[in-house]
């Protein structure tokens, strides 16, 4: 059931969005009839992916109507569309708002058996995480004799990431590295402490959805770089943007960037580096999926003969051990560090100890745990590329060397409205969209290859029958290159 607040409407609504900015956001929403549906699937979708957050108070029709240059009486049914499902609560006099999603989609034909949910590009545990939470265990008494309460993180465990990272190439010292509650919290810590409202921010499109939130609520102007499957980043638009802008930080993922896949040459490496640095940018780097390496081909670190004050690393074991394990870390110039150790009570007061412990066995012992994941993506990661180029032989399947997903271009701009018919056949994903930084995208779809086999098959199967309805639906008919309205 969706979620209703007990208190006055007036009291609990949180923000507005404009009939512009919704607009914006729904992109190319009109994909299928009748288009008041089709207007409340989109924004149905963007609720489901948070782009609307709960508590948002609508567009008055009218407003909505003109931005999207349809008749209010579209708007209208929209609205008692999104009403009827629970995605909206109107009062008279007072607008509409959105609903927070309590415990279940009311879109799916089944809210808990049988759901595939490919929204969350992360692998299970591995198989010896149980092992090692027992010997973690073991040692409790050593560890409730401590204070509890470590902005910076245990010694051992920084010890073991600076370790790891000397090993590679890179020295690091103990106090060089913040331990975290996941690289998620790093990247907001970061964006908090460096980013002031207006600042330019510079993030490749297609990127990680939730970084570019991060930086976002930092109140940060957004660039986009774009970076695509087969041709990598646009290094002419890269050193422009830097040039032209100056922006005070760039958060790239160099290795498996998400959701492309992608890994930069050294060529597009020394490019950001040296256009980081006439710029005096902070270049934050996600090294999250970079040991997710599949076909273990050479890699390339790159960005480590730079001004040392310019370049973070953030990590963490969420992809390459469990997402349960809620341990990341920053790596970044002691003067950065203890800025950011600083500022963080405000944030959190420190990683837990039990998982600092388990995570100081994993680290020490990662060589032993990558083998295993690249096998379990390996399998995945093929399964998905089989059944794609035998049932969507018309989509362009890329193949992807390491990471955790695979960014799929589809024959026609229609991922919002595949993701939202597929959701009715038990599959959950996100949308081409969802990945943008300065909007479209609806020509692509992130397909995770982190579930099992059987369920990649399985939801995979289900694309295909949605892809057949979805397509036949369409108000618009496509040639290569060429979009016209029938």
């Amino acid at each position: 059931m969706w979620e209703v607040c007990q208190f006055a409407y007036s009291g609990w609504m949180d923000s507005r969005i404009s009939a512009r900015a919704l607009a914006s956001a729904l992109g190319g929403w009109r994909n299928r009839e009748p288009v008041y549906e089709a207007l409340a699937d989109g924004i149905r979708l963007l609720c489901l992916d948070n782009r609307i957050a709960a508590r948002t108070t609508l567009p008055a029709e009218r407003e909505l109507a003109g931005a999207l240059n349809v008749s209010r009486s579209t708007v209208a049914a929209a609205y008692r569309s999104l009403r009827d499902t629970g995605h909206i609560l109107s009062v008279r006099g007072s607008g509409s708002v959105t609903l927070a999603l309590q415990r279940h989609d009311p879109g799916l034909t089944s809210p808990t058996d049988g759901v595939i949910d490919l929204q969350q590009a992360s692998p299970s545990a591995w198989p010896g995480l149980a092992g090692v939470l027992m010997e973690a265990a073991g040692d409790s008494a050593a560890l409730v004799a401590r204070v509890g309460y470590d902005v910076l993180g245990r010694y051992d465990l920084r010890s073991a990431i600076a370790r790891r990272y000397s090993e590679r190439g890179l020295p690091t010292d103990p106090s060089e590295v913040l331990v975290t509650t996941g690289a998620q919290s790093a990247i907001h810590l970061l964006a908090t402490v460096m980013l002031g409202r207006g600042d330019r921010a510079l993030m490749e499109t297609p990127t990680y959805p939730h970084a570019a939130d991060a930086l976002r609520k930092a109140g940060a102007r957004l660039g986009a770089i774009p970076v695509d499957t087969l041709l990598g980043w646009d290094v002419d638009r890269a050193e422009q943007a830097f040039a032209r802008t100056l922006p005070v930080m760039a958060y790239l993922m160099p290795d498996f960037q998400n959701p492309t896949g992608r890994s930069m040459s050294a060529h597009e490496r020394s490019v950001f580096a040296r256009a980081a640095e006439r710029a005096g940018t902070l270049l934050v780097l996600d090294e999250t999926t970079a040991d997710l390496d599949i076909d273990r081909g050479p890699v390339q670190r790159g960005f480590d003969d730079i001004d040392p004050t310019l370049v973070v690393r953030v990590g963490s074991l969420g992809k390459t051990v469990w997402g349960g394990l809620r341990v990341g870390w920053i790596r970044a110039h002691d003067s950065l560090i203890r800025r950011l150790v600083a500022a963080r009570s405000t944030h959190d007061l420190g990683t837990p100890e039990f998982e600092q412990a388990v995570a100081t066995r994993l680290i020490r012992g990662l060589d032993d745990v990558l083998p295993q994941r690249a096998e379990l993506l390996r399998a995945g990661r093929d399964a998905a590329t089989d059944e794609l180029r035998a049932l969507l032989p018309e989509w362009n399947v890329p193949h992807v060397p390491g990471g955790v997903a695979m960014w799929v271009e589809l024959d026609a701009p229609l991922s919002s409205a595949l993701v939202m018919d597929v959701r009715s056949r038990g599959v959950l994903l996100s949308a081409g969209p969802r990945f943008s930084v300065d909007g479209g995208h609806d020509r692509h779809l992130r397909i995770p290859f982190t579930a099992s086999t059987e369920d990649t098959r399985r939801a995979i199967g289900a694309l295909a029958e949605s892809w057949q309805s979805v397509r036949a639906g369409a108000p618009v008919s496509w040639a290569p290159g060429i979009e016209a309205v029938v």
